[in-house]
């Protein structure tokens, strides 16, 4: 299904996203409601159980690490700054004024608003990604969408858990002291074991410890090695070490890492197939309409308001001028990480607050096929309206 959804997204020139959710709904959910007796309908939950968290997080490291394996230092130079901006006091600024609008348009107790909130920081390079490639932007802005689009998935997802265990621990000093050493432990943990990771690799591809025909197997297991290593120690900070150990790989300049990064496109490429088309069959219908048209001013609430108003104050005193500033405004899509961690949160939520907590899954689920569906359409028009994108790119070949 996930590979049929790819084609057909292909031949349609349109995110493959929005095809691989449908797929989903209509295989989970859907046949769920209508056949109750058929064995088609597809439950995630009986078929992979306990499995289930263990392979979506450790997918979701595979693919950001992919991703970092894209990113090149180099590209840093122009865009640095409002990188370090976007995912520092934008991920601020945005995790604020969602948890407003969901306190305010949802009706979500605070605490549980502070928690969707911080998922909401995420955005989606699976997303993003193809996004760019497809709307060749000029200038500063496409390497910034890459780098923004990698680098802020496990910084947001850190922000949820920590989050996530401030509000679960209740006491203002608790929670400060639980923030604070999270952050730590993430940034020793997760960190420096991606840059080891990295280093080691390294030696491994420059010293011909194993041979070539091996090497992509090698990289795939102390992906999965590195991430089950540091989410062991703090939760969620395995997504940090993978994306530090892609990143490493990349700018290194003594091991060539290319049939890697090629091996893990494709593998990047099946696992978000599976992966969409899984989780979306988890939903439930009725929770769904149950939102009703709150959750469509939600969603372009945080398509009109917050994200221009991050990138607006991530972007002060920066050489941008104002066209490239509303190019970054108008991108700013959900994807795989929200989608993989906002089911876990809420189960673990589910105690204190046992009426409100199964809505944030489908809202999200909501957010996505809404700002996927929205940037899709809009980023590219308004790259061409405002004279950004490459559309017919001449070269030397």
């Amino acid at each position: 299904m996930g590979a049929l959804a790819q084609v057909v997204a292909v031949r349609l020139r349109s995110p493959a996203i929005l095809l691989l959710l449908l797929m989903g709904i209509l295989a989970g959910p859907v046949m769920r409601k209508f056949f109750p007796d058929s064995s088609l309908a597809i439950d995630p939950d009986h078929l992979l159980k306990d499995l289930l968290n263990p392979i979506v997080g450790l997918s979701v490291g595979m693919i950001l690490y992919e991703g970092g394996l894209t990113l090149r230092v180099r590209e840093l130079r122009t865009g640095a700054k409002v990188i370090t901006m976007l995912v520092t006091v934008g991920a601020f600024v945005t995790w604020l004024l969602a948890t407003l609008a969901g306190v305010l348009i949802m009706k979500l107790p605070w605490g549980l608003a502070l928690v969707f909130g911080a998922i909401l920081t995420v955005t989606g390079p699976t997303v993003i990604l193809p996004l760019v490639q497809y709307m060749r932007p000029k200038g500063a802005t496409g390497p910034i969408l890459r780098w923004e689009g990698i680098v802020i998935d496990p910084i947001g997802a850190l922000l949820a858990v920590l989050v996530f265990e401030a509000v679960r621990a209740g006491g203002a000093t608790s929670a400060a002291n639980d923030v604070f050493y999270g952050v730590i432990t993430t940034i020793i943990v997760g960190g420096g074991l991606g840059v080891v990771s990295g280093w080691l690799m390294t030696t491994i591809i420059k010293n011909y410890l194993v041979p070539d025909y091996l090497q992509n197997a090698v990289s795939f297991a102390m992906v999965v090695v590195t991430f089950a290593l540091c989410d062991s120690v703090q939760k969620e900070s395995g997504l940090l070490a993978t994306t530090v150990m892609g990143v490493y790989l990349a700018n290194q300049k003594s091991a060539d890492v290319e049939h890697i990064l090629e091996f893990k496109e494709n593998l990047r490429v099946l696992l978000i197939s599976s992966l969409f088309v899984v989780l979306a069959a988890r939903l439930d219908l009725d929770e769904f309409r149950a939102l009703g048209w709150s959750s469509v001013a939600f969603v372009a609430v945080l398509i009109l308001v917050v994200r221009p108003v991050a990138v607006m104050c991530s972007t002060l005193g920066s050489r941008l001028n104002w066209r490239e500033r509303a190019l970054l405004a108008s991108m700013a899509p959900r994807g795989i990480v929200a989608a993989a961690i906002t089911p876990v949160l809420a189960f673990d939520l589910a105690d204190r607050f046992p009426e409100q907590s199964s809505r944030i899954v489908p809202l999200m689920f909501a957010v996505i096929i809404g700002t996927v569906t929205f940037y899709s359409v809009v980023a590219p028009l308004i790259a061409r309206l405002l004279k950004l994108a490459d559309t017919n790119p001449q070269g030397v070949l």
